[in-house]
């Protein structure tokens, strides 16, 4: 009877050992890398990829890029309706003007 007991009680330590722990041994997430978009030469698609910038926005960017030829800094950007302090501290690290 006693090794019975001793049996159960080493399975059922093994089974809770064997047991994966996702958090423990979870593959790393991967991490989005993206590169600084330069908002006089980029395309509508580079302008949609920045958070916060859908299809209609990155079109009136590029709209105010044609009208005043290349933006001087970076928070020209408010300037473009749509997009606020607020929206523009979502990508502002992701833009650049060269």
């Amino acid at each position: 009877m006693m090794k019975k007991i001793c049996r159960l009680v080493i399975m059922g330590m093994l089974l809770t050992f064997a047991m994966p722990h996702t958090e423990v041994f979870a593959a790393p997430k991967a991490v989005a890398v993206q590169k600084v978009i330069n908002i006089n030469t980029a395309t509508l698609e580079q302008l949609e990829s920045l958070p916060g910038v859908g299809p209609v926005s990155a079109q009136r960017i590029l709209d105010r890029r044609s009208e005043i030829g290349s933006f001087k800094s970076v928070d020209q950007l408010v300037e473009v309706k749509g997009i606020g302090e607020k929206s523009l501290g979502k990508f502002r690290e992701l833009v650049t003007v060269k």
